[in-house]
């Protein structure tokens, strides 16, 4: 294999970067990353995402270099950022931050003071992070098709890989620290240490010229003001359980995330996530009890939410003129109940029920007193009547949802654990499947073969939707603002129609009080019933679909289709309750907190606004209803 001319590969980018265009719609050149260095270059943009479908229009070989070796490219990209910046600097910035006046204070000394044939120390020379002022990222070629997990082995270190999984834990963002500037007690000289791994040591004795002259022993002081913080989240991810082979357990990987590409996944969400695959450098006595071992970990450079056993993005995409037509239609709301498991024969009024959960109420705050808005239900019936297929096609319908069985469930397996982190070694929580099912469906299977004491944590959950926590000198109250759908067999295996209904059902009056719905399912010698449900049945096991029916049931992609843009807008309705107006702050504040990004809220403010059902004041501070 030829030695790489990374000085040529180099020009190679930035004639990329310079030149690549797209036609518009009025045919038209739209230079797609001109435009966004110009936006770089003013401060207006942050992250520059570059799509490496795009560089393989250009140069096929310079996207499977970039694959192969994407650290290196990634430092090769945000050099030639760099340098053509200033080609595309329009006017002045007006905000400026700290680290801005320093920089320049420190370009403008050094302008003054410095004799222009003397050569800088390398110490004191500025680093290339700490003069760079935007985030650069790729996005996977649509060719590099989504590994599992263990399928990232040695052989990935230091390339562009794809995975998919669910996120089980995502830490606090905190400040990392990327350059570390000193500062010399005896000469006031400057030194700049950029930091590579998650610890390193401090500089103590100062480097320049004139200490080493003079040995004055100047010693050096961490200036933080001086210095360059970047957001850091460490998440972890586990393989999907249709991934998993037989036999075996999930396996996790760790993923770091920085800068704008954090609060992006909260636990529970199915992610595809793009990065590079590495090893964790240790340092001092930590590499030595390592030895040859090494911790690997992925280095997020795309996180994009998924649908749940799809391979569509949430909320992604419009909808097409037929399907707007389907859901114009009278009577929808039966085509969407029997399209629920249509594979299943009968329960009509159990599936329109199962609707109304996923769809759920509006939560409702009159004077203090919160009212939920989920509807909680519990399927109970004799053996082989299909409740625990509904609950798994609902758990597969629903974009966010947890599936458990009650004997597999314990009260702190659904509450939260208490867990020690990993980074920090703080005592943490870890939430457990209520926690994960926020803004979702919980499907609980084989409900009355749970623990008491395990039960009694689901009450809270069920009324309040919260889920209070006192444990290890923690005190919180965690979110867990789900739907509660339950099945269970009645107290003798089979409904007994000789005793009474409170006999049967066997649980205690505090749960029964928080169900919404309590179905109870008999099967009922028929004989004609059964032979039509012995015909369906033959027949979906012959198929492997359903029998021909007066309509052709909706995809599932379509029923689970949920604008991000009518959330938010009942979202704000509901922060307004009953008045006029609300601070612009404080309900992107509160859609921010449900998982929406701040360009999903500004798509929803501008849609509303346009059909003049609020209007936005001029200096963007205030939202009122017309």
């Amino acid at each position: 294999m030829a030695l790489k001319d990374y000085a040529l590969e180099k020009e190679k980018v930035k004639k990329f970067l310079q030149e690549f265009y797209q036609d518009d719609e009025l045919g038209k050149k739209q230079f797609k990353y001109g435009n966004q260095l110009v936006q770089l270059a003013h401060r207006e943009q942050v992250a520059l995402y570059v799509d490496l479908d795009d560089v393989a229009e250009d140069d096929p070989e310079l996207v499977d270099s970039i694959c192969e070796n994407a650290r290196r490219y990634a430092k090769l990209f945000a050099d030639s950022v760099q340098e053509l910046l200033p080609q595309y600097k329009e006017r002045e910035v007006v905000n400026k931050d700290v680290l801005d006046v320093y920089i320049e204070h420190r370009l403008m000394m050094e302008q003054r003071s410095r004799d222009p044939g003397t050569a800088r120390s390398p110490q004191n020379q500025y680093p290339a992070e700490l003069m760079r002022r935007f985030e650069l990222y790729f996005q996977g070629p649509s060719s590099n098709k989504p590994r599992v997990i263990r399928e990232v082995r040695a052989d990935s270190v230091g390339k562009l890989v794809t995975v998919r999984g669910i996120v089980t834990r995502v830490s606090e963002v905190k400040p990392k620290m990327v350059v570390a500037t000193y500062t010399c007690d005896q000469c006031g000289a400057e030194t700049y240490q950029p930091i590579q791994s998650p610890t390193f040591m401090p500089l103590i004795m100062c480097p320049s010229q004139e200490c080493q002259t003079n040995r004055s022993g100047g010693r050096l002081y961490l200036q933080t003001r001086g210095s360059k913080f970047i957001k850091f989240q460490e998440m972890k991810m586990q393989e999907h359980s249709d991934q998993v082979p037989v036999g075996n357990i999930p396996r996790s990987i760790t993923v770091l995330v920085e800068g704008e590409n954090t609060r992006i996944a909260q636990p529970g969400d199915h992610v595809s996530v793009t990065g590079i695959f590495l090893p964790i450098l240790r340092t001092g006595f930590r590499q030595v009890v390592q030895g040859l071992l090494s911790e690997t970990y992925l280095e997020a450079h795309r996180i994009v939410k998924m649908n749940k056993s799809e391979d569509d993005e949430s909320g992604a995409g419009e909808l097409s003129r037929e399907e707007l037509r389907q859901i114009a239609e009278d009577d929808f709301y039966e085509k969407l109940a029997a399209s629920i498991a249509p594979e299943i024969y009968g329960h009509e009024d159990v599936k329109k029920a199962l609707l109304l959960l996923l769809v759920g109420g509006v939560d409702q705050s009159p004077r203090g007193m919160k009212i939920r808005g989920n509807i909680n239900i519990c399927l109970m019936g004799d053996p082989g009547v299909a409740k625990s297929q509904l609950l798994s096609y609902i758990d597969r319908l629903a974009p966010r949802s947890q599936y458990t069985t009650g004997r597999g469930s314990s009260g702190v397996g659904l509450t939260a654990a208490v867990l020690r982190d990993s980074v920090s070694g703080e005592l943490t929580l870890e939430g457990g499947a209520l926690v994960l099912a926020d803004q979702g469906v919980c499907c609980i299977d084989e409900f009355d073969k749970m623990a008491e004491a395990d039960r009694t944590a689901i009450h809270e959950v069920m009324e309040q939707q919260t889920i209070s926590i006192a444990k290890a000198g923690i005190l919180t109250t965690l979110n867990a603002r789900c739907s509660i759908l339950a099945a269970a067999n009645p107290a003798y295996g089979r409904y007994n129609p000789r005793r009474s209904l409170e006999q049967n059902i066997q649980l205690p009056a505090a749960l029964l009080s928080r169900f919404d719905l309590l179905w109870l399912i008999q099967d009922r010698p028929d004989r004609d019933n059964d032979l039509r449900l012995a015909q369906h049945i033959t027949y979906v096991h012959q198929h492997s679909r359903q029998p021909p029916s007066q309509f052709e049931p909706l995809d599932m992609k379509l029923m689970r289709t949920q604008r991000p843009a009518d959330v938010i807008f009942a979202t704000v309705r509901e922060l307004v309750s009953g008045g006029r107006s609300i601070r612009f702050s404080e309900a992107e504040q509160r859609c921010v907190s449900r998982g929406f990004t701040p360009a999903q809220f500004q798509a929803a403010l501008d849609e509303y606004e346009e059909l003049n059902v609020w209007q936005v004041n001029a200096s963007r501070t205030r939202i009122t209803f017309v």
